[in-house]
């Protein structure tokens, strides 16, 4: 792959959700030769539109690239497509690149890590930072871990569809980073909601309230971008629920693998576990307001 510049290479991009779509779609006005795949074919049909090829399974995908990036929802799904019965790690030429951007534990990227050296390939963890609308703009910031070697071949790659990259360290340790501010987050948004709900309840204007409390250091700068799916309870999806109470999930295995006490993180998957049991899991992971506002209809 070394002798093959970026620009000659044909990248293969599986998975074709909030994210991955847009990165890809950024990658191809960049440009860049894509093979896409994704598991319900219908959400590749726009960037086929545009000019990239459409693979029908993920061996497909491997047998024209040796260049992977993965965006996927979850260890499993991301376990499937790398090393299932049409998986592509097998298929790929030797020493070619795979790029995982998906959010998973450090345990299991780390065993996909092992996974690609034993089959003759390189790895590296590269989770983003942001949401639907940096990954629109190509405002992500890249936490990646792996050989700084791999990760200056895809440099190009990544600065079309980030700002900035962190090389965090070695395998696995992007993926650590991305599960450290993701748990932030969690209990960052519901700390907020907590705070509107007493707020709210004393006779304070929930206006009044994030006016206030936003502009003070007391509040995380993303909670300003969420302040209008608070107050309009507008909750369409820019960071779904469900997968902020994946994350949650992850950290607490990894948390019990460490041999960590992480109280509040406990305390903060079971309010996601709630607003994903009332129904509320496709909606924006703010829609965690809704589990303190039993009073509002669904």
């Amino acid at each position: 792959m070394s002798s093959i510049s970026i620009e000659q290479m044909k990248v293969g991009f599986i998975g074709l959700g909030i994210m991955g779509s847009r990165m890809a779609a950024n990658l191809l006005r960049a440009g860049h030769e894509l093979v896409v795949y994704n598991r319900t074919q219908q959400k590749a049909d726009s960037l086929v539109e545009q000019g990239a090829a459409r693979a029908e399974s993920p061996e497909a995908v491997a047998n024209q690239c040796r260049l992977v990036i993965t965006m996927l929802s979850t260890p499993e799904a991301v376990e499937e497509v790398a090393l299932g019965s049409e998986g592509f790690l097998r298929a790929l030429p030797g020493n070619s690149l795979w790029v995982d951007s998906s959010t998973v534990n450090p345990s299991f990227s780390e065993k996909m890590a092992k996974h690609a050296k034993k089959m003759g390939q390189r790895f590296l963890d590269a989770p983003v930072s942001g949401s639907l609308v940096p990954a629109e703009k190509g405002d992500l910031i890249f936490l990646v871990g792996g050989e700084a070697s791999d990760l200056e071949q895809v440099q190009e790659l990544l600065d079309v569809m980030g700002k900035a990259t962190v090389h965090v360290g070695a395998h696995c340790q992007g993926a650590s980073m991305k599960m450290v501010i993701n748990m932030l987050l969690a209990q960052a948004m519901v700390a907020f909601t907590e705070s509107l709900r007493l707020g709210a309840a004393l006779g304070i204007s929930e206006e009044t309230l994030c006016q206030t409390l936003l502009n003070t250091p007391a509040a995380a700068p993303f909670l300003k971008v969420k302040q209008q799916k608070l107050l309009n309870r507008e909750f369409s999806p820019e960071f779904p629920l469900e997968w902020m109470h994946k994350d949650l999930h992850l950290a607490s295995i990894t948390a019990y693998e460490q041999n960590i006490a992480l109280p509040s993180l406990q305390i903060t998957k079971e309010m996601y576990a709630l607003a994903k049991q009332e129904g509320f899991g496709e909606e924006d992971m703010s829609a965690v307001y809704r589990v303190l506002r039993p009073d509002e209809s669904k």
